[in-house]
Parts: C-alpha cells; sequence; structure tokens
C-alpha cells in the first residue's frame, strides 16, 4: 500500500496551481451577460441538428412514443408551472393525437394555475369548436365571461359563435349580459349593428337611448340623430338633437353638435331653422370656440342667405377681436395691419382714417431703427391709401410730411420714405417738389440709397448734368466706394466721352482708400481693353503691378496679351511670365509660383517648342513630402502632421538635401537589382542539384 503522506503529496502535485489575481480593478469596458447572449446568436455557438425523423409501425410503438411526449411536457410544466405556453404545447399535442379528454383535462389544469390567462381561454375555447362541442364551447365562454368580463376578446367571440350557429336570442342575451358592464363604444355599437342586420329597429333605438345616458358624449348624440335621419325618421332625429343641445346647456356646449344640427337643418332645406341655429350658437358660445361655426354659417350664407348679413357679422366679430388685441398691447404692429386691412375691405374711409391715425399715435419707445421698422410700413401703407383709394393727394402729401417730421434724421432715417415720397410727387408731375425732397433728404441725411435714387430718378429723366453734379456729391460724400466710380465712369461712356471716363477712372485708382480695388482695377482694364488701347492696357498692368504682385495679376496679364492678336504675342506673353517667375523668385507663397509655372508651362505646350519647353520644364519644383508638429492654441504639443512642400532648383540650402534624397533612391535601387540576381542565382544552383541528384539516383537503379 502506498503510505498516505506520499498520496497526499502526489494529490498536491496533480491539483492546478490557482493563480492569484494580481488587478482587481473594473475592467475598462464591461461585458453584460446580455452582450455575450447576443454574440452567442450571432456565431449560433449553440446550434444543434434538428433531431432524425422517426416512423411507427406498431400500437406498442406509439403508445411508447406517448409516454414520451407526456413526460416530456410533464417535466416541461413541472421546472416551471407558470410558463402558460408550455401548458398550450401540451394540450394542442393531445387535440393532434385526437385524446380530446386529456386535452381538456391540460388547459383545465392550466386554468388551475392561472385562471385570469386570456390566451389559455381562447385556445381551450377555439378547440371546443373545432371539435364542434357547442354545449363544450358555450360553457367555456360562459365561465370565461364571469371570471374575466373586461376582456372584450370572450364577449365578441362568444356572440359571434352564437350568431353564427343562428342562435339570435342567445346572442341578443349574450349581447345583454355585456352590455350590463358598461364596456366601451365599440361594444355598443357592435350590439346595435347586430339588431340592424336582422331589421330591429326599435331594439336598436333602445340600445342607443342606454347608450347615450352611459356615454353621453356628442359624438354619441350625433350618432344616435343620424341613424334615425338614415332610417328617415326625420322628427325623431330633430328631437335627438334638441334634447343633445338641453342635456348639454350653454355651459358644455361644443361647436360640433351645433354644426351637425345646422347641417341636418339643410339638408332637409329648414334654412330659417339652420340660421337661427347658428345665430344661437353665436350669441351663447365663447368667442374662441366659434370658428368653425363662422365658417360654416359663412358657407351656409353664400348657398341660401345674404351674404351682406353674414360678412357684417364676420367682420363685426373680427373687429371685436383686434380691437381687444390692439387695447392689450398697442405696440404690436402686426395686428394693427390686419385690423386695418379688415377695415379696408370695409370699405368705410372716416373709420379708416380713424384707425390709421390711432395706430401711428404709437411711437417706438426708444429711438433705435430695429424698434421703427414695422411701424414705418403704418405710415407707408397710410400715405399709398389716401392715394390709391381716396385719391386725395393734399392728404397724401401730409403724411408723407408727418412721417418726415416724426423720424430722428440725426440718429437714423429710412431712404424709402423720401424716395415714395419723391416719386409721388413725380406722380403729379411736380418735378420741382420731388428734387426738393430728394434734395433735402440729401442734405440732412446722406445714405447711399438716397444718392442712387436720386441719380436713377434724373437718369429716367435724361437729366446728364444733373447725374454729373450727383455723382460729384456722391463721390465727396464716400470716396471709396468702388462701385460708384465705376458707374460714374459706365455712364460717361454711354453718353460717349471716353476721355472723361478714363479721367475718372484715373481719379479713382489714384484713392488711397477703397473698398474693392481689386474690382475697380479690373473694370478699368476691361474699360481699355473694350476700346483696343492695349498700350494703356499694358501701363495699366504695370502699374498695378508696381502696387502688388499677386500671381493672378501675372496670370491676367499673360492672357491678355495672347488674347492682342498682335505679331509678336507669344514673345511678349513668354516675356511676361519669365518676369512673373523671377519677381515671384522670392515669394514665401510656393502654391503662388507654382502657378505661375504651371499657366507658363500650358502656354507653352500650345505655342512653344521643345527648347521653350524644356526650360519652363528645368524651372518645375519637385514635390516632397514632409512632416511638423501641431500645436494647440494654448502651446502644448497635438502630434505630428504630413504636409507637401514645393523645392525649387535654385533653392541652395534644400540642394543637398535633394542630393541626399537622390542618392539613397538610387541606392535602393542597387540594393533591389542584387538582392533579384542573387536570387536567380540560388535558384539556378538549386535546379543544378536537382539534376545531378536524380541522375545518381537513375545510376544506381540501373545497377
Amino acid at each position: 500500500m502506498m503510505d498516505p503522506e506520499m498520496e497526499s503529496k502526489e494529490d498536491k502535485r496533480k491539483m492546478p496551481k490557482v493563480t492569484k489575481v494580481k488587478n482587481k480593478m473594473p475592467a475598462p469596458v464591461q461585458i453584460t451577460a446580455e452582450q455575450l447572449l447576443r454574440e452567442a446568436k450571432e456565431r449560433e455557438l449553440e446550434l444543434l441538428p434538428p433531431p432524425p425523423k422517426q416512423k411507427i409501425s406498431d400500437p406498442e410503438e406509439l403508445q411508447a412514443y406517448r409516454l414520451r411526449q407526456r413526460k416530456m411536457f410533464e417535466d416541461e410544466i413541472r421546472r416551471n408551472r407558470t410558463q402558460m405556453i408550455n401548458w398550450i404545447k401540451y394540450a394542442q399535442w393531445e387535440e393532434s393525437t385526437k385524446e380530446i379528454q386529456r386535452a381538456r383535462s391540460v388547459y383545465e389544469r392550466a386554468l388551475d394555475v392561472d385562471h385570469r390567462n386570456i390566451t389559455v381561454w381562447l385556445k381551450y375555447a377555439e378547440m371546443e369548436m373545432r371539435m364542434r362541442q357547442i354545449n363544450h364551447a358555450r360553457n367555456i365562454w360562459d365561465r370565461a365571461v364571469t371570471v374575466l368580463p373586461r376582456a372584450n376578446q370572450f364577449w365578441y367571440k362568444y356572440t359571434y359563435m352564437e350568431e353564427m350557429l343562428g342562435n339570435i336570442a342567445g346572442c341578443r342575451q349574450v349581447f345583454e349580459r355585456w352590455m350590463e358592464w358598461e364596456p366601451e363604444e365599440q361594444a355598443w355599437h357592435s350590439f346595435i349593428n347586430f339588431e340592424l342586420r336582422y331589421k330591429e329597429l326599435d331594439r336598436a333605438r333602445m340600445i342607443y337611448e342606454r347608450f347615450v345616458i352611459i356615454q353621453p358624449e356628442v359624438k354619441n348624440w350625433i350618432k344616435y340623430a343620424k341613424f334615425e335621419e338614415k332610417n328617415s325618421y326625420i322628427n325623431s332625429s330633430r328631437s335627438i338633437y334638441e334634447r343633445a343641445v338641453e342635456y348639454f346647456g350653454e355651459d358644455n356646449m361644443d361647436e360640433k353638435l351645433i354644426i351637425a344640427f345646422a347641417k341636418f337643418e339643410e339638408g332637409q332645406k329648414e334654412h330659417e331653422r339652420a340660421r337661427v341655429i347658428y345665430k344661437y350658437a353665436l350669441d351663447h358660445l365663447p368667442k374662441d370656440k366659434c370658428q368653425e361655426i363662422y365658417k360654416n354659417y359663412t358657407v351656409h350664407e353664400k348657398k341660401f342667405g345674404s351674404r351682406t348679413a353674414i360678412e357684417d357679422v364676420i367682420v363685426s366679430k373680427r373687429r371685436f377681436q383686434y380691437e381687444e388685441e390692439v387695447k392689450s398691447n398697442s405696440l404690436n404692429y402686426d395686428a394693427w395691419f390686419d385690423y386695418l386691412r379688415l377695415l379696408e375691405d370695409d370699405g368705410n374711409v372716416e373709420q379708416i382714417r380713424d384707425t390709421y391715425e390711432r395706430a401711428i399715435a404709437n411711437v417706438p419707445p426708444a429711438q433705435e431703427k430695429r424698434l421703427w421698422r414695422r411701424y414705418i410700413y403704418l405710415w407707408i401703407n397710410y400715405a399709398l391709401y389716401e392715394e390709391l383709394e381716396t385719391e386725395d393727394m393734399d392728404k397724401t402729401r401730409e403724411v408723407y410730411k408727418a412721417c418726415l417730421d416724426i423720424i430722428p434724421h440725426k440718429k437714423f432715417t429710412f431712404a424709402k420714405i423720401w424716395l415714395l415720397f419723391a416719386q409721388f410727387e413725380l406722380r403729379q408731375k411736380n418735378l420741382v417738389n420731388a428734387r426738393k425732397v430728394m434734395g433735402v433728404a440729401i442734405g440732412k441725411c446722406p445714405k447711399n440709397k438716397l444718392f442712387r435714387g436720386y441719380i436713377d430718378m434724373e437718369l429716367q429723366l435724361r437729366e446728364f448734368e444733373r447725374c454729373r453734379i450727383l455723382y460729384e456729391k456722391f463721390l465727396e460724400f464716400v470716396p471709396e466706394n468702388c462701385t460708384t466710380w465705376m458707374k460714374y465712369a459706365e455712364l460717361e461712356t454711354i453718353l460717349g466721352d471716353v476721355e472723361r471716363a478714363r479721367a475718372i477712372f484715373e481719379l479713382a485708382i489714384a484713392q488711397t482708400k477703397l473698398d474693392m480695388p481689386e474690382v475697380l482695377w479690373k473694370a478699368y482694364i476691361d474699360f481699355e481693353i473694350e476700346h483696343e488701347e492695349f498700350n494703356n492696357t499694358r501701363n495699366l498692368y504695370k502699374r498695378l503691378l508696381q502696387r502688388t504682385q499677386h500671381v493672378k495679376v501675372w496670370i491676367s496679364y499673360a492672357q491678355f496679351e495672347r488674347t492682342t492678336g498682335e505679331p509678336e504675342y507669344v514673345k511678349n506673353t513668354r516675356r511676361i511670365y519669365q518676369e512673373a517667375a523671377s519677381a515671384l523668385r522670392t515669394s514665401e507663397e510656393k502654391e503662388e509660383r507654382l502657378m505661375i509655372l504651371e499657366s507658363w508651362q500650358a502656354f507653352e505646350a500650345e505655342h512653344g517648342d521643345v527648347e521653350s519647353q524644356g526650360r519652363v520644364e528645368r524651372l518645375m519644383p519637385q514635390k516632397v513630402k514632409k512632416r511638423r508638429k501641431i500645436q494647440t492654441d494654448d502651446g502644448s504639443d497635438a502630434g505630428w502632421e504630413e504636409y507637401y512642400d514645393y523645392i525649387f532648383p535654385d533653392e541652395t540650402s534644400a540642394q543637398p538635401n535633394l542630393k541626399l534624397l537622390a542618392m539613397a533612391k538610387k541606392w535602393k535601387q542597387t540594393q533591389e537589382q542584387t538582392e533579384t540576381e542573387q536570387t536567380q542565382e540560388q535558384t539556378e544552383t538549386d535546379r543544378h542539384d536537382d539534376e545531378s541528384h536524380d541522375q545518381q539516383n537513375m545510376d544506381t537503379e540501373a545497377d
């Protein structure tokens, strides 16, 4: 026998060594049980093959199969009695084997476990109906509706079964039992439709009477009345509407009931009754609940009544609403606009003027232009109304003057008012007053829009001398505005005075401060090109290049030379590109230098020869990938980034690096070539060795 101490040592030696957990902190990414199950399902780790099919050949084998199945179902139920799906599967299997008594027993046992499970009751009753056991099914439905009277599925299926069996009295009795529980609306409609299917109108009427008392909603009263109307009981339908109006009273009245009642009377050609109903509602209902009633009342009157009367009602109602709005907030200018639009449609001139005066009396509380924008449109609408509707020109002029007097022109102004006033005077053929208005406007508060409006007015009148004077005043006011200079020169060009236009351009580019100088220079250059003054154009480009060495200017200069069509345009263009490349050599923006070279290269590809193309090719830079540090706003390092740099041939500081890169590239190519040759030699040697080895084997076999 083995010594016990030896056995214990051997057991200890066989026991695996338990590793100690060094880090007991939670993992940074937690894995839940749900995630593990989902991954297992995705990978189908527990996918089992289907069980093999078996054929039963004798009664003993069938009995054994049934015993196994029942044992399996009983085990499943024993493990979890509350899982109703196991009971249902068990009962359905027993039903499939024609063991109805056993299936009933299973369902009864399931109901003992959970008698409030709707699915079990439904499956149980459906099984009995499939087996045509009507009394059994009826018994089950009685038990079900007794235990769960609020489960509407039982009642629906119970009544459907009785009706399909032709047991109309029994079906009616079930409905009556159901209605005692005061179910939802759809149940009552099912009962009513059942009675209507068998032409029992009196019974359906009695059900409706109970229904509207138990669930007294407006829609139910309307359905009851429409039911009577559909069956041609007009007096009864009218009586129901009247009872409904009396039932809800003035405090709980609903506009849907009023509209339905009025449409019913309209359908019966009782238009006076409908009109009385609408008026009753408008007088007794709150104003915020009458919107739909107003719409329907208007439609009714347009069809059958006096349009003037209904429009008066609607206008008075809306006028009352707008009065309430402007009283609550007199600075709500949108409400004033709507109110005035309503009154203008009505056409009472005195009332409209009075309302305009009340509206413009509400001056904004602060002298800030944003607060005055909507307010000024009240004055504009007032003046346009006086001019277009009442055609009172003196009153219109007074409105414009009063508006201009109230605006604080020292702080801000509205050019629209001045221009509208001047245009009004022009329409009245009063040119003197129109010019006086614009003169006062420019004198009090000179603005770009006022100058442009005044100039446009004089242009339309063909007063070009006045336009010149206005342009001069305008440029004295804003000499940095390039658009004004260009418009002035354009005017002189149209008038045919080219020298004057050129002088204007010269004055413009001589200004020390301009808002868009590049646009002005381009306009001047285009002006000279249009008049085919190529020498002047070249001088302009040279003067512009003295101010800026931008690459787009050089490219534009070169393209101009290409389009002149002169005999030596190729030579001149090449000279410009050479000057541009020399001028941009010291530029820190290498992309600009590359742009001019690429443009030059494209030109030489089209117009040059091999020598000129090679000359440009030698000037092209080499594209090199580099790295640089990234720093955040606070100065800390944020890593590295790669970028492309361009190294030009004339950059002497970068030449050693280029030579080093070229040597490294050449060395790498040499190394790759050497490795390829060595591989080929090794392959050849192995092939010779294999051939000699095969020859020795053949000699040995021959011996």
